[in-house]
């Protein structure tokens, strides 16, 4: 590769707190860690928070690699191929406070100043490769734009679909009747089933346990497998599974019901359900829980957690204990229980007493790592700000007789690093569609009420 091709990125902290090992994602290409970054990795490395662990990584990377490096060859650049062979460029450490003068455009009393006016100096000086300053900080790349770098971008190796309307939404759609299209095929009957068999060419792209609907009110499936060009799938019924119910809860739409078929299937271990505010993803999730662990007995316990920012540095100080602490963040639980419960004669007496009889418990997913989770019902909400680490966290605690709900609204995103295409729900959307074992579905149309469906249309 000749000099104009190569390049060199310029990494912002954040990149890698996002993924401690991304120094390997720019494959022949080299890397710049300004002193500014080992800085503030430094700093954050001793709080007490899930992001100091991170911290911590990417020191530790960084001190793998440069460890038998003389100071001159720290500054020149170490090679990363020694780590992994398809990372072939170098990594150099610069000093970004002995710059010579002039060169800067932003003031040194930033850390991001000084990251950008070492970007700069780098497009300006070095003549052998393109300078890419690399930051998750939309702020950070708008200043460096505005201040005359040429090359500014976004992490994105994590990231698997370029906009979030190509989102796998669990479902297919077809126009019209869907036996019309599909003509005579195989059928099967193993005891209340009806199995189909039908060519792959006729539902291109479809993988397992993606639900199959049409514009009649008469067909509803769900694919079983696919295999050798052929396509196996389970004719549910529309009727059948819009007048399914859990806890006293019946699916209002297709979409609902489509969710808590598959909510009710315990040889589904895990269930992704994304969609707008007011959509019923809690209320389906907490139906099904109750349903499954104190009528059917199939789980011997309910676990409900989530993740906040305010959680992981304010949760110790709270008086009580960790259910105590996690309540308030977890109004969104308890609201949907009264809500499942409202017609008790004594609604308090009843979620008591639905409390202890499913053994409800509120974790904090800090306290989640670790663990090994069994005969469970999960529910993991608002998970739509955690990153694709932290829920690989979750995901590996669950054990044998588990079941995981993933639920969260990307348009309602908190953290500052985290878009909806970067998010770890939408990487989980689209790691998991063809595994055997989960479940997407994406809710249409809001159900809460006329008013929120009127401002998620309209604000």
């Amino acid at each position: 590769m000749d000099g104009y091709d190569r390049k060199r990125f310029i990494l912002d902290t954040n990149v890698l707190l996002h993924e401690p090992l991304s120094i390997y994602s720019f494959k022949e290409h080299d890397v710049v860690i300004p002193m500014t970054v080992l800085e503030e990795l430094d700093r954050i490395k001793d709080r007490q928070k899930d992001v100091s662990r991170d911290a911590r990584v990417a020191i530790r990377t960084l001190e793998d690699i440069f460890r038998d490096a003389t100071p001159e060859e720290i500054v020149a650049g170490v090679s990363l191929g020694l780590k992994d062979d398809d990372a072939s460029g170098r990594i150099a450490i610069i000093s970004d406070r002995h710059l010579p003068e002039g060169y800067a455009v932003f003031t040194d009393d930033e850390a991001d100043n000084r990251i950008i006016n070492t970007a700069l100096y780098l497009q300006k000086h070095d003549a052998t490769s393109k300078a890419v300053l690399v930051t998750k900080d939309i702020n950070m790349r708008l200043k460096a734009k505005g201040a005359g770098l040429e090359r500014v971008e976004d992490y994105r190796s994590d990231q698997l679909v370029d906009d979030i309307r190509l989102l796998s939404k669990g479902f297919f759609q077809m126009e019209n009747s869907f036996w019309d299209r599909v003509g005579e095929c195989q059928s099967e009957t193993h005891g209340r089933e009806v199995i189909h068999t039908v060519s792959e060419e006729l539902l291109p792209g479809a993988h397992v346990n993606q639900y199959l609907i049409d514009d009649t009110d008469d067909f509803a499936g769900r694919v079983l497998s696919k295999a050798d060009g052929q396509l196996r799938f389970v004719d549910l019924g529309r009727e059948r599974m819009m007048g399914r119910k859990a806890w006293g809860i019946q699916p209002k739409n297709i979409y609902q019901a489509m969710a808590l078929d598959a909510l009710l299937d315990p040889h589904i271990d895990m269930v992704i359900l994304t969609g707008p505010a007011g959509c019923g993803k809690t209320l389906l999730a907490m139906a099904s829980a109750l349903e499954m662990t104190i009528e059917k007995g199939i789980y011997d316990r309910v676990i409900v957690t989530r993740n906040t920012p305010e959680i992981a540095e304010s949760i110790g100080f709270l008086p009580g204990s960790e259910e105590e602490k996690m309540a308030p963040w977890l109004a969104a639980i308890t609201d949907t229980l009264e809500v499942l419960h409202k017609q008790d004669e004594c609604m308090d007496g009843s979620l008591s007493y639905i409390m202890g009889k499913a053994n409800i418990q509120f974790k904090s997913v800090n306290f989640m790592r670790g663990r090994s989770i069994q005969n469970t019902f999960v529910l993991l909400d608002e998970c739509q700000n955690l990153t694709a680490s932290q829920l690989k966290t979750i995901i590996t605690r669950c054990g044998e007789g588990t079941k995981l709900v993933c639920s969260g609204n990307l348009a309602q995103i908190d953290s500052n690093y985290l878009t909806p295409v970067t998010s770890g729900l939408t990487y989980i959307v689209e790691r998991f569609k063809d595994f055997e074992g989960s479940a997407n579905i994406y809710l249409n149309g809001v159900m809460r009420s006329r008013l929120a469906s009127f401002a998620e249309e309209n604000l």
